[in-house]
């Protein structure tokens, strides 16, 4: 095919009118012309910044080039040297603001399409059944891992590689943690894409056990000094839900965003063969600007609603990926900006039946950057709804940290540990992920379960 060196080959979606009925995955993806094509868009710099620019620092020109010449597979085994989970990225990681930020072609044209090659070259592996090379002998150690999230899975998938004997304890009856539970499946699907990636991580020998509840089942310091392992990892996410405390949050009807989701996405309450149900509403506010905003906004459109966006800041510090707005934007979820909610009104049997909300403006900026939004006297109005989600963040659940001996926190309940390696206060533990840093985003997380497997290694290499 012809390509535009100064234009990214486009990637097809579903119609924005036909998606916003189903849950199938909205972005359709590269074929095998449309990847090669895009592939030869690449530089092959000799000093590459979009590897700088990506937190697992894969060899991103190098998996390139092998695709621009249509070997689809040993541009897999380039990638999964430093990934483990390549088709997951490809779709969730926020690409223009790393690697292809970073590009060197986006400088006079567009930056190359490296996500959505990255997504090709998996999707054609699972369906190919190339999977990962396994370490060539084991070394005799045994590592735990608490969490099988990004940071978890990815950990765990590194230390396999370099000879580990290492087990996940997942406390949910699934694997994947917000993989599985937190983003919804017409952004990620289950069986098709986290699942796979999941038996590919345990293809390297990994084991999981699920429903073990690391703080009641059994403990850290059990899992050091009776049970045989030599290191843990915790990876066990921030999954502890923050509420606005605002008069009314306690009503039938306002949900966590990270209730909401994982409602529809791990028991299935979107698809009506399953006995899962949720209330979904038929006018629902989300309050919030993040990612996971717009995912239980746009779970929420696809089950049937009328949804708002409710965020007291400008669509300039939305936090939420561009591509994810465009997308809700497109479907026709409507954005109440500068707007932020004061109390929640309730009938006599506990139901939500509206939000006042007060107008806000942008005064001076704030702590992180952004301008500090500022209420604008007298401008309160009331928003009609019959549901509320509230996704203004979370954090890690402190079970793990109360019940381990000698691991310091901070005020967050985050834990605390070394940013190059995941080292924590207490000897032979790491950590990583949003259990140290607070919500974050999936690729941050895997970079940290990196770190934590190569600081674990240079520990039991000694």
């Amino acid at each position: 095919m012809e390509v535009d060196v100064l234009k990214r080959v486009p990637v097809r979606e579903q119609e924005p009118k036909v998606r916003a009925a189903n849950f199938d995955e909205v972005c359709l993806g590269y074929n095998k012309e449309e990847a090669m094509g895009e592939a030869t868009r690449c530089l092959q710099c000799k000093n590459p910044q979009c590897v700088k620019g990506c937190p697992v620092n894969i060899d991103i020109p190098g998996f390139i080039k092998e695709l621009a010449e249509g070997k689809v597979g040993e541009a897999y085994q380039v990638i999964s040297r430093y990934s483990a989970l390549p088709a997951v990225c490809g779709r969730v990681c926020p690409q223009e603001t790393q690697c292809e930020a970073k590009c060197i072609r986006g400088f006079k044209g567009d930056a190359v399409s490296i996500g959505k090659l990255e997504r090709f070259v998996a999707d054609t592996a699972a369906e190919e059944g190339i999977q990962p090379a396994k370490a060539e002998k084991m070394n005799g150690k045994k590592v735990a891992v608490i969490g099988s999230g990004p940071a978890g899975l990815t950990c765990a998938g590194d230390l396999a590689k370099l000879g580990y004997d290492v087990t996940i304890f997942e406390a949910l009856h699934k694997a994947g943690g917000v993989l599985s539970y937190g983003i919804p499946e017409f952004r990620l699907p289950k069986d098709r894409v986290v699942d796979k990636e999941i038996e590919n991580v345990k293809s390297l020998g990994v084991k999981i056990e699920t429903n073990v509840v690391i703080g009641k089942a059994t403990t850290i310091d059990e899992l050091l000094n009776e049970e045989g392992f030599d290191a843990v990892f915790i990876g066990s996410g921030a999954g502890l839900p923050k509420f606005m405390g605002i008069p009314g949050e306690n009503a039938n009807g306002v949900f966590s965003a990270n209730e909401y989701l994982t409602r529809s996405n791990l028991m299935k309450a979107f698809d009506d063969n399953y006995a899962t149900p949720i209330a979904a509403g038929k006018k629902v506010a989300v309050v919030g600007g993040g990612n996971v905003a717009m995912d239980a906004a746009r779970t929420a459109l696809r089950l049937g609603a009328e949804v708002h966006i409710v965020y007291r800041r400008s669509e300039e510090e939305l936090p939420a990926r561009v591509e994810e707005v465009h997308h809700a934007k497109e479907e026709g979820i409507v954005f109440d900006l500068l707007t932020n909610p004061v109390e929640i009104h309730v009938d006599d049997e506990g139901n939500v039946t509206g939000m006042t909300c007060i107008r806000m403006e942008l005064g001076e900026p704030d702590d992180s950057g952004r301008r500090r939004p500022v209420e604008v006297p007298g401008s309160e109005f009331t928003l009609e709804v019959d549901t509320v989600i509230m996704s203004l963040g979370t954090s890690p659940n402190p079970l793990i940290s109360s019940t381990t001996e000698g691991l310091e926190t901070n005020k967050w309940q985050c834990i605390v540990a070394e940013e190059e390696n995941g080292q924590t206060s207490k000897a032979k533990v790491y950590a990583g992920g949003d259990a140290v840093t607070g919500a974050a985003t999936v690729i941050l997380a895997m970079g940290a379960g990196k770190a934590a497997a190569k600081g674990i290694h240079e520990l039991l290499s000694k």
